[in-house]
């Protein structure tokens, strides 16, 4: 591989090379804008996420089979009046303008006019000032086309009454998602790039050096965009958060490459005349650890095919592509692109032939001979603060109210605040409990049934919902007395589900009982959650400590660079939640969040460590353990940490998203990067390294 990859590396770094590749970019970039459609025309704001053999999936498509007025997307339609109370007359009156206006898409809304009164009282708020009324679109209409439609029924309310509409539901939130992605996308490339910018200028003090890393990446997000628009024409759903986190992993692992490559190219120009052999011989060295760095966080991507939940498998098809194309550009287009300005690079401070300076960094030079010297000390101050910071672990509290990791002034999370306020905690997702039997049911077996449901733990109430004509099949709502959406209720029905067959048993009935709805969905999304977190974690450490053990050829190596990656990622974990709760007041957080930072903290975080120990073995073929090992720090420490920090900083912008979730990603990501840089990198790998690891009798004879 090495050999391959210091073929194609050698041919880039000619002058001709260099004009081939650079004119091969530009022509498939402009090529690709023109003709392939873009991944935004294909975005869609949720995937389906549990797998099809789920018991919430299963049970729903029943339901959808033996009831079908449960098909369609449904909304709720929260009315208040500006005067007080909510009168039924105004809202029929609404409602009949809504029909009349024939708005499009609309399968069915509740005749609240047509209702005897004790029915029609259901839909208003003990106080009066609230009513909500269910509507339900075609299951066939777009997000898209249903806030067109949901745009047209504010208009009529706006200008046929005095009334104050919110809408809630999946509707509701689905276009409301679609509408904060739209902006927030803009704001995440223009931070993104802003900061990059600001960063490198700050840290290099050279405007060329700021430019020409950013330019790379803006010709590999063009090609990427481009290429996921056209496997999103060929059937790929891409999830407009998997494509905010792509984006924000694209910009990071290029300016990340790109300081190594440049770095070593910054140095090899202190030794040599020509901008060309000076390439080829940082290429040489540094060609292979990027190279390889790329392949580790694309090998964990693919690993998450192996997800059963739906938004990890999107992950792995669009982050390995964008790994798969960065991959090619760090040893092609990068390079190339500093070739072409070569020494001017660097302007003002351009490194001359004869002047080794260049790499070495006064502050991690001092780090590295006080890690050498007391590599006992180093360790155990390191590992003690980590350790601490894991801690916290024991204090993560997950939130699977999904509404929570919206901002607070989103229309549907408004509307579904007021539900909360004015209505029955417990009916704002009621679970519907289907029983399919091999015989009719009876009315008294339906209501022995019933009453065995109602005396389950936190069940506040349970009515029958329908039955088949050959009452063979009926269901049942079920509401609890807690939130649908608390921990405490999720484990009350996880319960009553796995004593499913006890409760059809101890009534006399036989068949067999479905549970579909917001709180099944939740308890079978934790359950895969919790499995998919055991087998990813499981396969990527197992693949990247593989992939560690081709790269070193050792096996103490990848033993030090894995072992004090994952510490690193749970205590990260650990200090970015008590962080969070600290400075942001946030308690809890999705269960998405650990796998997530796992993925991105593991593939990158072994970036540094690839980098340091490559440098190592580099400079250990001529020193002792410790001379190489403050070679290796002194001299990747500059470029490694201002890499870091830019990383961090880029992942962080995830924190100007409006979803909590990908806000607390990138908090933790960050933290995570930092602690990799500063503490792992620079002090707990090279202590450790420096303790375990003996001097060869060659090195004595060198």
């Amino acid at each position: 591989m090495k050999s391959f990859l210091q073929a194609i590396t050698d041919k880039v770094s000619t002058k001709k090379g260099m004009w081939i590749t650079l004119a091969s970019w530009l022509i498939i970039t402009i090529v690709l804008a023109m003709f392939a459609p873009s991944a935004k025309d294909y975005e869609v704001s949720r995937i389906d996420s549990l797998p099809d053999d789920a018991k919430s999936v299963i049970a729903q498509k029943k339901m959808d089979q033996y009831f079908p007025n449960n098909e369609g997307t449904p909304a709720i339609l929260v009315f208040q009046s500006k005067d007080g109370e909510v009168e039924i007359k105004k809202v029929s009156a609404v409602l009949d303008k809504i029909k009349s206006e024939k708005v499009k898409g609309i399968d069915q809304i509740i005749p609240i006019a047509a209702l005897p009164p004790q029915a029609a009282a259901g839909f208003f708020s003990d106080d009066k000032t609230t009513a909500i009324i269910p509507l339900t679109f075609e299951a066939s209409f777009e997000t898209k086309e249903i806030r067109e439609s949901l745009r047209q029924v504010k208009k009529i309310v706006a200008d046929s009454s005095d009334l104050t509409l919110y809408v809630t539901g999946p509707a509701g939130i689905a276009t409301d998602s679609l509408d904060l992605f739209s902006r927030a996308d803009v704001v995440l490339i223009l931070s993104t790039v802003g900061l990059i910018l600001i960063l490198l200028i700050v840290i290099y003090r050279s405007p060329l050096l700021a430019l020409i890393p950013l330019l790379a990446a803006v010709f590999v997000y063009e090609v990427v965009n481009q290429i996921l628009g056209i496997m999103g024409k060929a059937g790929l759903a891409l999830s407009n958060q998997t494509i905010s986190i792509m984006s924000i992993l694209l910009f990071a692992a290029m300016i990340d490459y790109s300081l190594f490559v440049f770095s070593r190219y910054r140095e090899e120009l202190t030794n040599h005349e020509s901008k060309f052999d000076a390439m080829k011989e940082a290429m040489r060295e540094t060609g292979m650890p990027v190279f390889f760095s790329g392949g580790t966080v694309l090998a964990a991507m693919l690993v998450l095919f192996f997800a059963q939940f739906g938004d990890y498998q999107n992950f792995a098809p669009t982050f390995a592509t964008a790994m798969a194309v960065i991959m090619l550009a760090s040893i092609t287009l990068v390079p190339a692109l500093f070739t072409l300005f070569g020494r001017k690079s660097f302007w003002p401070k351009i490194p001359k032939a004869g002047v080794h300076t260049a790499n070495q960094h006064v502050l991690w030079g001092k780090i590295g001979r006080f890690v050498t010297k007391k590599p006992g000390l180093s360790v155990a101050v390191i590992s003690i603060f980590l350790l601490l910071a894991a801690s916290n672990l024991f204090n993560l509290k997950y939130e699977f109210d999904t509404m929570k990791s919206f901002p607070k002034d989103m229309p549907s999370r408004e509307g579904y605040e007021i539900l909360v306020e004015k209505f029955e905690v417990g009916d704002l997702a009621p679970t519907s409990v289907l029983f399919e039997s091999s015989e009719p049911v009876t009315v008294e077996q339906q209501e022995t049934l019933r009453k065995a449901l109602a005396e389950q733990p936190l069940v506040s109430n349970v009515r029958v919902g329908g039955t088949t004509k050959d009452n063979q099949v009926l269901y049942y709502s079920l509401t609890f007395k807690e939130n649908p959406y608390d921990v405490k209720t999720i484990d009350a029905l996880e319960k009553i589900i796995n004593k499913g067959k006890k409760l059809t048993a101890d009534t006399g009935l036989d068949g067999k009982l479905y549970f579909a709805g917001e709180t099944a969905v939740k308890v079978d999304d934790r359950a895969v959650n919790d499995r998919d977190v055991i087998v990813i974690v499981l396969l990527e450490t197992i693949l990247i400590f593989a992939l560690l053990i081709v790269l070193t050829k050792s096996i103490k190596m990848p033993i030090y660079m894995m072992g004090t990656i994952l510490i690193s990622f749970l205590a990260a974990l650990g200090l970015g939640t008590f962080l969070s709760s600290l400075f942001f007041d946030i308690d809890t957080i999705s269960n998405r969040v650990p796998l997530y930072a796992f993925v991105f903290l593991v593939a990158l975080g072994i970036d540094y460590n690839i980098m340091l120990i490559s440098r190592f073995q580099e400079e250990r073929a001529k020193h002792t353990v410790k001379e190489a090992v403050e070679i290796a720090v002194a001299n990747t420490g500059g470029v490694i940490s201002s890499a870091g920090i830019i990383l961090a900083a880029t992942f962080a912008v995830l924190m100007t998203q409006p979803i909590q979730l990908l806000f607390i990603f990138g908090f933790i990501v960050a933290v995570g990067i930092l602690l990799d840089t500063f503490l792992i990198r620079g002090v707990l790998l090279p202590g450790l390294i420096v303790l375990l690891e003996k001097d060869k009798k060659v090195s004595e004879n060198r």
